[in-house]
């Protein structure tokens, strides 16, 4: 079963209709779980359901046969992106005024920054100027990435894969990985310098040099920490 599914998925990659189609058939599952969560914010079912198929459909032509890991838990993410990126786009999830105007202010101050020291301004340097706490700071900053941006290609020094890629395991029981945990609860799960790592280098595209001058640490520390994280989040995973 699983040989076949392999071929079926490099059939579809390669643009054979019939193939992908069976593939979507026979995760249709798969996303009317994932839909489950999402009813009663007001989109019809049936509409998420057709979104989160466009999500199940870019990681099937973006799936690596070479990895340890089942495509139904790959997609899982890719569908839960695409999911929330239409809720937010329809206007359904709101960020407060306060925190927009924030935004808008941090990046000024960024780009100005940037122009005259010729480097990025730090969140401790942010959060003095403005006279906002760090976590206000992150908080604004966070409100204008893409909800997705996890399971996009990062730009980074060592062009790793996607964070999602990086904490796969070969498990297949969605079920338990949708209603037990997710990336996002891993996330919120880690300490704060930790947690700042990962959104830095997975939010906002920034490489390990880059994080290290923002926290004022070496690349190589990060690099550290980064390794360690991972496998904390990992681990997590796999005992689910």
């Amino acid at each position: 079963m699983y040989n076949e599914n392999i071929k079926n998925i490099k059939l579809a990659q390669e643009g054979k209709k019939d193939a992908m189609e069976d593939l979507v058939k026979n995760n249709s599952g798969l996303v009317w779980n994932i839909v489950k969560r999402f009813i009663g914010r007001g989109c019809e079912a049936e509409d998420l359901y057709q979104i989160g198929t466009i999500g199940l459909i870019k990681a099937i032509q973006r799936f690596d046969v070479n990895l340890e890991v089942q495509l139904s838990t790959y997609a899982v993410p890719y569908i839960l992106g695409e999911i929330k990126r239409f809720i937010r786009d329809d206007g359904i999830i709101k960020v407060s005024r306060q925190t927009k105007e924030l935004s808008y202010k941090i990046k000024q101050l960024q780009k100005e920054y940037l122009n005259k020291k010729g480097e990025d301004i730090n969140i401790s340097q942010l959060s003095k100027i403005l006279g906002v706490t760090k976590e206000e700071i992150a908080v604004a900053i966070e409100s204008t990435n893409p909800v997705d941006s996890i399971y996009s290609n990062e730009n980074s020094d060592d062009n790793q894969r996607m964070l999602v890629d990086k904490i796969a395991n070969n498990q297949d029981e969605y079920s338990n990985l949708l209603d037990s945990i997710t990336v996002k609860e891993l996330i919120n799960n880690l300490d704060d310098r930790e947690k700042k790592i990962i959104l830095l280098r997975f939010y906002k595209e920034q490489t390990q040099s880059q994080v290290g001058k923002i926290l004022g640490i070496t690349q190589v520390q990060v690099s550290r920490i980064e390794k360690k994280v991972l496998e904390k989040m990992r681990a997590k995973l796999e005992a689910v």
